[in-house]
């Protein structure tokens, strides 16, 4: 018979705690999940290459309904103590919201409970003696602060499924359940931060249905900035509404459904007499979504937020990747602090987005300044302002055509290297800035350009035919359009699932605007092989991924006191263009004169604009070339690693074996190689990264072995040359040589994991020597094969 003590843990759970939770009144089939990943493992970049990281799994999660999860198990095999992975389940319960973790080694449990008060946080049971759904459910509701029924009946209700088998990822689930459990227990102003590219829309469905099935929520509104946005929620998760569903459009109102999706100006007309949500009346909506809450309707002088101000009844609920907290706006001054915040770096940590490196590039009139020779004069024969230019004023006050030039150049070659078919958006100055890049790029690209005119496009609001190609842009399927240039249109709401590459060369100084630059491009799509992304950085603006307020929670800014007037404008300095009143699409500020700035452009009544043109200097034959280029690689702990990659490689790799012998120790006892390298892949040392700017041809073994104790190393071809100079494979039979003498070849060129899986035997040359069951039978059977590759892998990494 079998001691308990020599069970694997998945035996422990199948044979003590499964029957424990059945004897207790478990439903396995809806209130019990096994091994449940929750995350998908980040992704870590390798060169120009990426792999996933561990996923996060618990053992047991135990759920009062589907979606509403009320207790997690850890499991131990019994040579642990009973409580052995108690550490471990209280951060999964952390992390997923949940109220009571357990441990088991099979003998019993250890049971933690976050809502104990009257007596001790942690306890033991016996396995009869482990709580029912309905006593964690009370538990649960403690937790929560759910005190009426009906604030249970409204709280438990059922989540959509479409039959599809999707499911909200934690992290969605948690932000669906804190706000119906929010909204149960009377709040009525409630803020969601969740990063770009995390699912805010499928989360707002999520939670828009519950109430609205329940009966809570009868009349609810969505609202959006730009038609974009309001094209995909209806084509996309909302399209489950069917025809209880409407799209306000030109201000025409009908009151015959349940959810209406409508851009704020297609509401507002900036007169109180022909504003259309005033024929609604003001207790017609009881529930008002706001998505992407950070612009506009933040400012309590906006157009905007009399519609919030108007349905003030209404519970509001709030949605953004990037609360707005500045000295005239604030997003927790009206929402209150946010209900949940799930940030890009916890999202990157999760694998649910794409981590990013940075290449910062240099130019010599950016680093140096430009100053014209005495009376030069611009290229329509005027006279230049004698004084130093920067970065603040190209391309909004001067326009060198050279260094547009080599912006292009400097793209282009970066796609040749990687993939000319990268999705690239390229964000300018202005809308004539974009044009210009436009061309540059298109006259660096001619034969991607004669093949297809939209090879390279500039998509701006000014531009119809431009914005036409926005979907296909954004649409994986689609070749068309590769490269976009543009200002505001693309820096929120477009989900560009491919996008590859972002170029920055435009003076970004608002946090807000950065945010949501960067997410565009943190979206992964597997299937197109889309798993990091670039950035590109000709003006330092990745300087913000330093500042605190990159990545941390909103901290309010504004303070309102009782005698200030706020003035009506809704324009803040860092806008380049304004938001049509109909379409909410960028505009430039005057879009009959070309090649003009303004200065603090205003919104006034009827969207009309007032402004002071400014006209744009334009200058060649300026000697302009790149100084230096950086390539910075995103780190574990969120940050950009500096320094060179060498040095950080070499600082890792010494934090993580004590001694030569403690790495040749670890190397030597691993039972496949690629467990070491993927070991330290998930501490943030990526070897791959060093192979580029190095030699390709090295052994990983030996890259380490040089760049942390600089052993001199030896390329692979050189250690597989050593081992038939001694005469290795003469022990074997003629067809077990060429077996061995074949994995020596793919290890010398392909490397040290590949000849460690048995798939190996399944391609050229092996299948000319055997099938892969015929060749392991040559050495005797399985286990005698694999001990032959680990004497191969021992030979292999003999010291002389």
């Amino acid at each position: 018979m079998t001691s308990k003590k020599d069970l694997s843990e998945r035996d422990i759970c199948t044979q003590y705690i499964v029957p424990a939770l059945i004897k207790a009144g478990w439903d396995l089939e809806r209130q019990v999940r096994e091994e449940v990943s929750f995350t998908d493992g980040r992704i870590y970049v390798r060169g120009t290459s990426a792999a996933r990281g561990s996923r996060k799994r618990a053992d047991f999660i135990l759920y009062y309904k589907p979606n509403i999860p009320i207790a997690v198990i850890e499991a131990k095999d019994n040579k642990h103590f009973v409580g052995a992975g108690m550490q471990q389940a209280l951060g999964y319960a952390t992390t997923l919201d949940i109220p009571v973790a357990f441990s088991s080694n099979g003998d019993g449990f250890v049971e933690h409970d976050r809502t104990a008060s009257s007596r001790d946080v942690e306890r033991n049971l016996s396995l009869d003696e482990f709580p029912s759904p309905d006593e964690l459910w009370q538990r649960y509701k403690k937790y929560k602060g759910i005190e009426s029924p009906q604030q249970e009946q409204i709280a438990s209700f059922d989540y959509f499924f479409d039959g599809t088998g999707r499911a909200p990822r934690y992290y969605q689930q948690i932000a669906i359940n804190r706000t119906v459990e929010a909204i149960a227990k009377g709040q009525d102003r409630i803020l969601l931060v969740m990063a770009t590219g995390t699912g805010k829309t499928y989360t707002a469905f999520q939670i828009i249905h519950r109430l609205w099935k329940s009966g809570t929520k009868k009349r609810i509104l969505f609202l959006a900035d730009r038609n974009a946005l309001i094209d995909q929620t209806k084509r996309g998760d909302f399209r489950h509404f069917k025809d209880r569903m409407t799209v306000i459009r030109k201000k025409k109102i009908d009151k015959a459904f349940e959810i209406y999706l409508a851009l704020y100006q297609g509401l507002t007309s900036y007169d109180e007499d022909s504003d259309a949500y005033r024929e609604f009346s003001p207790d017609f909506f009881d529930l008002i979504v706001i998505d992407e809450c950070h612009r506009g309707s933040a400012s309590a002088d906006s157009a905007w937020r009399e519609i919030l101000d108007y349905f003030k009844n209404a519970t509001h609920i709030g949605l953004t990747a990037t609360p707005r907290e500045t000295k005239t706006v604030s997003n927790t001054e009206y929402f209150g602090e946010p209900i949940y915040t799930y940030s890009l770096k916890q999202g990157i940590e999760d694998g649910f987005l794409a981590p990013y490196k940075v290449i910062r590039v240099g130019i010599n009139v950016d680093l140096e300044g430009w100053r014209p020779d005495e009376g030069q004069l611009d290229k329509d024969g005027n006279p230049i302002d004698d004084r130093l230019y920067n970065t603040k004023d190209y391309d909004r006050h001067l326009v060198i055509d050279e260094r547009t030039n080599t912006v292009a150049r400097k793209v282009t070659e970066f796609l040749k290297k990687t993939n000319p078919f990268d999705k690239t958006i390229v964000f300018c100055v202005d809308i004539e800035h974009a044009n210009r890049m436009r061309q540059a790029l298109a006259n660096a690209n001619p034969e991607e350009v004669l093949k297809n005119h939209k090879y390279v496009m500039k998509i701006t609001g000014d531009d119809d035919e431009g914005k036409r190609e926005l979907d296909n842009f954004i649409n994986p399927e689609e070749r068309y359009p590769v490269i976009a240039t543009t200002s505001k249109l693309m820096t929120t709401g477009v989900d560009a699932q491919t996008c590859k590459l972002i170029v920055l060369d435009s003076n970004i100084n608002s946090m807000t605007e950065f945010k949501q630059i960067i997410g565009r491009g943190t979206r992964i799509n597997e299937e197109f092989n889309k798993r990091y992304f670039t950035i590109m950085d000709f003006r330092n603006v990745t300087d913000l991924f330093a500042d605190p307020d990159f990545d941390g929670h909103p901290v309010m800014v504004k303070q309102v006191l009782a005698d200030d007037v706020l003035t009506d404008t809704d324009i803040h300095p860092e806008d380049d263009a304004v938001i049509d009143a109909e379409t909410g699409e960028e505009i430039p500020f005057d879009a009959g004169k070309k090649d003009v700035e303004y200065e603090r452009p205003e919104i006034i009544g009827g969207g009309g604009i007032v402004a002071e043109p400014l006209p744009k200097i334009y200058v060649a034959g300026i000697d302009v070339s790149i100084l230096n280029e950086r390539v910075q690689y995103m780190g574990a702990n969120g940050k950009l690693t500096t320094g060179s990659l060498k040095e950080y490689t070499r600082s890792g790799l010494l934090n993580e074996f004590r001694s030569l012998d403690d790495f040749l120790a670890r190397w030597n006892s691993a039972e496949k190689k690629k467990a070491v390298i993927d070991h330290l892949a998930e501490h943030d040392i990526i070897l791959e990264n060093l192979l580029d700017e190095t030699r390709k041809e090295l052994d990983l073994f030996d890259l380490i072995c040089h760049i942390a104790w600089d052993r001199p190393p030896l390329t692979r071809r050189e250690r597989a040359d050593e081992v038939v100079k001694r005469d290795y494979f003469t022990k074997y039979s003629d067809k077990a040589r060429l077996v061995l003498q074949a994995l020596l070849d793919k290890y010398a060129t392909d490397g040290i994991e590949n000849i460690e899986e048995m798939k190996v035997l399944t391609i050229d040359p092996f299948k000319s020597i055997g099938t892969p069951a015929e060749i392991i039978q040559l050495f005797g059977g399985k286990a005698a094969y694999q001990a032959t590759v680990k004497a191969l892998e021992r030979e292999i990494y003999r010291t002389a």
